[in-house]
């Protein structure tokens, strides 16, 4: 009898799959089972084997065996053939060493370099970093030029350049797989997070500014994409307005663009571009130099994206950032320079759709003209301020209404209205290197991760706990090391990171509108919103819409705090802390003595009055008090 009529013999001797009832347990084979081989548990009871052969004249390739008990046994000749698998070169998790195979254990380290290169150039951002960190050699692997460069192009195929010096495709390959703007409604029913249309174009996103009908976004590869907003059909056949559906390039080699800086988008109509243009060949230049280019100021349309205006400045006139500050008869631009100077020109926006052509003069600031020997770095400005960081850390700023001025500093003294130009310096000794200009108050974040409010707290958007307003800047004491601050009109809001890295924003101030989600009351402390923020968030803004979330990393410019040094009153730590304990004590003492709960609730509130604590938290821990007792059953104050 030859071979194959065997096998046919026993594959109609041993019971199918499908006849089989009172199977109780089913073991899955380890053993990899060649042709005329067979593996199983060794324990000869029950087992699943699956017969691989190859069998000539269209014969099945695999049969389905079950209860094969005797049948095995007698094919105790059939050589068995085991494969473990176990990491890299040393035993298995068991500790026990198994024969291994004549061509050896398989290890990712063994697969040939071109062949792990397409296999990671297939692998997403996260998936990437997260493999560079198994081992020195896959690291070094996924921290190569090449495997980013092909990454890069499969996520944005249009950037980059063949000359990129190190580094520079990673960082790119991480702005497009993070980029993203996503928004949130203050009214109707929805309070989801919604994502604009993303453009294939852009390398990253830099800046946004959304206007009334649109959004402007400028990406690092200084392209500026205009969003526009449009009526779409529903899947239910209604007609809704849809935000940021469809984008188009309004222009590139741009440096920076602003616009109106007041918070309602209404007043939004006009944006300002600064870029780079070519100046063309004179006649008499010779025509191997290389063509000029000189910096220019740009204004467009916010509904239509049309170019009403231009200005040009000298190719000597080197600008890197603007800023808008005036209504609108007086619109002036601040420009800050490489070399870090504040010049201004004023125009008339009522003007700008007329079709003439004049000249604006192009002055020095007064904080230039003062203060000659400050190198600015950053310009914030709003309808009726400005203000200035030098690259120390200093800040400066500049009040044009004497309304402004009072709610700002409390006082009038030092206002002159006939020179409103004048730098006023903030006292603050540590370094700041950030901050957000609102409409009567500012927040500043300095290096240590701290943050100081100042102006108006009428509806307590300073976060303070209380409505008291404050002239200088005041620290906020429970909230440290944000991403981003932003002041509005009466309310504040900043982004913070939590222990777990996720992403939170806090908000104080005026909630109406539902411009604090969650608390449509407002609060005076900096509360946690009902947000979901995206992972890579960096940048916020509100209007009285929206609220808008910048997803966006840049491993280049990653925020780092110092660490806050021992002041004074630390090195005097112990005498303090030993007072203070024996006064805690003294309180605790005075508790237990009491006969009743109400009698230690109401001795609590007196000790906490007594106690040297700020009034914004001396009032919470009163009325959490009240909670308490209410809650219990017990009368409140």
């Amino acid at each position: 009898m030859s071979p194959v009529s065997r096998k046919r013999k026993a594959c109609q001797q041993w019971p199918s799959l499908e006849n089989e009832q009172g199977l109780q347990q089913q073991i899955n084979c380890e053993g990899w089972v060649e042709s005329g081989s067979v593996s199983d548990d060794g324990e000869g009871s029950s087992a699943w084997v699956t017969w691989h052969s190859k069998i000539p004249n269209g014969l099945a390739q695999s049969w389905t065996l079950a209860n094969v008990g005797s049948s095995l046994r007698k094919m105790r000749k059939v050589k068995r053939r085991r494969v473990s698998f176990s990491r890299m070169d040393g035993p298995d998790l068991g500790g026990s060493t198994t024969k291994k195979d004549r061509t050896g254990p398989f290890s990712i380290l063994s697969i040939p370099p071109e062949l792990l290169d397409q296999i990671v150039a297939e692998l997403s951002v996260r998936d990437v970093v997260t493999l560079g960190l198994t081992c020195r050699y896959l690291h070094h692997f996924c921290s190569t030029d090449a495997v980013w460069k092909r990454i890069s192009r499969r996520l944005a195929p249009r950037v980059g350049t063949e000359d990129a010096e190190e580094g520079f495709w990673k960082r790119a390959a991480v702005l497009n797989y993070t980029k993203g703007l996503f928004f949130q409604t203050f009214g109707g029913r929805r309070k989801t997070v919604s994502r604009t249309v993303a453009p294939h174009l852009s390398h990253g996103y830099r800046k946004f500014i959304p206007t009334k009908d649109n959004v402007f976004i400028l990406d690092y590869s200084g392209t500026l994409f205009f969003l526009k907003n449009a009526l779409v059909s529903s899947s239910l056949g209604q007609i809704q307005w849809k935000r940021a559906c469809r984008y188009v390039v309004l222009c590139r080699n741009v440096k920076d663009f602003a616009t109106d800086p007041r918070n309602d988008t209404i007043y939004r109509k006009y944006l300002y571009v600064l870029g780079t243009r070519d100046i063309p060949l004179l006649v008499t230049q010779d025509p191997s130099d290389v063509a000029h280019t000189c910096d220019c100021v740009e204004v467009y349309l916010q509904s239509s994206g049309q170019r009403v205006f231009k200005m040009t400045f000298h190719s000597s006139m080197r600008f890197k950032k603007i800023k808008l500050v005036g209504q609108e008869t007086e619109r002036s631009l601040l420009l800050l320079t490489d070399d870090g100077k504040i010049y201004s020109l004023t125009i008339n926006e009522t003007q700008l759709d007329q079709p003439r052509s004049y000249t604006v003069q192009l002055s020095t600031r007064k904080i230039t003209k003062c203060l000659p020997h400050i190198t600015v770095a950053e310009v914030h400005s709003n309808q009726s301020s400005a203000l200035y960081i030098t690259d120390s850390g200093a800040v400066y700023l500049e009040v044009h209404t004497a309304g402004v001025y009072r709610d700002l500093f409390g006082t009038l003294h030092a206002f002159d209205p006939f020179d409103q130009q004048i730098p006023l310096a903030l006292a603050l000794s540590s370094k700041v290197i950030s901050c957000s200009l609102g409409y009567n108050h500012l927040g500043l974040v300095d290096e240590f991760g701290r943050i100081f409010m100042q102006g108006n707290n009428r509806y307590g958007q300073l976060g303070t706990g209380d409505k008291i307003d404050r002239g200088e800047p005041t620290l906020v004491p429970y909230l440290k090391r944000p991403l981003d601050i932003w002041c509005g009109l009466n309310d504040s809001l900043v982004l913070s990171q939590a222990s777990d890295f996720s992403k939170e924003v806090h908000g104080c101030g005026c909630g109406a509108g539902g411009r604090l989600p969650g608390f449509p009351k407002g609060s005076a402390f900096f509360v946690k919103l009902y947000v979901q923020v995206p992972h890579c968030t960096k940048l916020l803004c509100s209007t009285r819409e929206c609220l808008y979330m910048l997803s966006c990393y840049d491993i280049s410019e990653v925020l780092v705090f110092r660490e806050l040094p021992c002041t004074k009153g630390r090195t005097q730590g112990p005498d303090v802390e030993l007072e203070g304990s024996r006064t805690c004590a003294r309180y605790l003492s005075q508790l237990q003595s009491c006969s009743s709960l109400a009698e230690q609730m109401e001795r609590l509130k007196e000790i906490i009055s007594e106690m040297g604590l700020s009034s914004y938290q001396r009032d919470f821990l009163q009325e959490a008090i009240s909670i308490l007792q209410r809650s219990t059953g017990g009368q409140g104050p």
